[in-house]
């Protein structure tokens, strides 16, 4: 069965106008020396300072905002190693219902607190993906309420696209558009939005080699689990999801793989010349447009990369190495 036709373009439009008033209409920014760098012009929907401080709150807002009265009363549910857990928290704190979720205890302290201030309940977890759904299930066997996972689900992949069509909105003339992938919600939402509001448009995946599923599966024309991810870029960790991978096989133009070193590399260049705070999987794509194998691609003049999310810890000024050099 096909599921790309259960969401549409119309479906990311009813989600545009539903969030409106919910989210920030985030900035597009362009850099000369990365157009350089890139041979041709890069526009960045930033992301980063989405609410939260991730792309998350669109998908996570638009599922809230969409629960009828009752099941909104029984709060919501998910698990999450970060940027959906705060946004699916702070969602539900604007609408006034419960959220549980479930971290695992690995996550990080800056996430984990965020949650907490956001209103939700926090439960912790052994960090694999099965200790996180039972741990799941068993928060919704003991409160009730509506599953919302981070990526797999409908009004969360049309709340994601809602990005793109702000993007099209301000820059028309792209000819390709660079999303990174982990789950696939944004990638699939910006595919069918992108695609929807201008058929000729190329839409491109960006996947750390590390974890590297969606690329995998995408040459081999079927879908294969990610096993043993590893890569800096700690959001794109997860595998597709049964919603995604159909629309990702079907209507991605292709998808390419960077390594962690030029991932690094991309965001202290965004650190240094853009002045934007980005996380390690905000980078992906931006190592993506500066790549030599993407630099050859012919006839894109204008490319649109997202931002994702700018949630890392960072360390404190002043560490004992800088005191020492001080007093030395």
């Amino acid at each position: 069965m096909n599921h790309q036709h259960s969401i549409c373009l119309g479906d990311i439009h009813a989600a545009a106008e539903r969030i409106r008033r919910l989210i920030h209409r985030t900035p597009v920014m362009t850099c000369a020396t990365i157009d350089a760098l890139a041979g041709r012009s890069v526009y960045f929907k930033c992301e980063n300072f989405q609410k939260t401080g991730s792309f998350k709150y669109r998908g996570a807002s638009n599922a809230v905002q969409l629960l009828d009265e009752s099941q909104a009363r029984h709060g919501v549910v998910t698990h999450s190693s970060g940027n959906h857990a705060q946004a699916l928290a702070l969602a539900a704190k604007v609408r006034g219902i419960p959220a549980r979720v479930v971290m695992p205890r690995n996550a990080s302290a800056v996430k984990q607190a965020a949650v907490r201030a956001y209103g939700a309940e926090l439960f912790l977890c052994e960090p694999n993906l099965t200790a996180r759904e039972q741990a799941a299930a068993e928060v919704l066997a003991r409160f009730g309420g509506t599953l919302i996972p981070p990526f797999d689900h409908p009004d969360i992949i049309a709340g994601q696209g809602t990005a793109a069509l702000e993007l099209l909105e301000e820059v028309p003339a792209l000819d390709a558009v660079i999303v990174p992938v982990g789950g696939g919600g944004m990638l699939s939402g910006w595919c069918l939005a992108a695609k929807g509001m201008k058929p000729g448009i190329q839409v491109f995946g960006a996947e750390p080699r590390g974890a590297d599923d969606a690329a995998r599966s995408k040459a081999a024309g079927t879908w294969l689990p990610q096993t043993d991810p590893r890569t800096i870029a700690d959001g794109l960790l997860t595998s597709l999801g049964k919603l995604t991978w159909p629309i990702i096989r079907d209507q991605v133009d292709a998808i390419y793989t960077v390594s962690d070193a030029e991932i690094l590399s991309a965001m202290h260049l965004v650190w240094e010349r853009m002045k934007l705070v980005i996380e390690p999987s905000a980078a992906v794509g931006v190592a993506v447009v500066l790549s030599e194998s993407f630099r050859q691609l012919p006839g894109l003049t204008s490319v649109g990369v997202v931002l994702c999310g700018g949630n890392l810890e960072i360390p404190p000024l002043g560490s004992p190495r800088d005191q020492e050099r001080q007093s030395s």
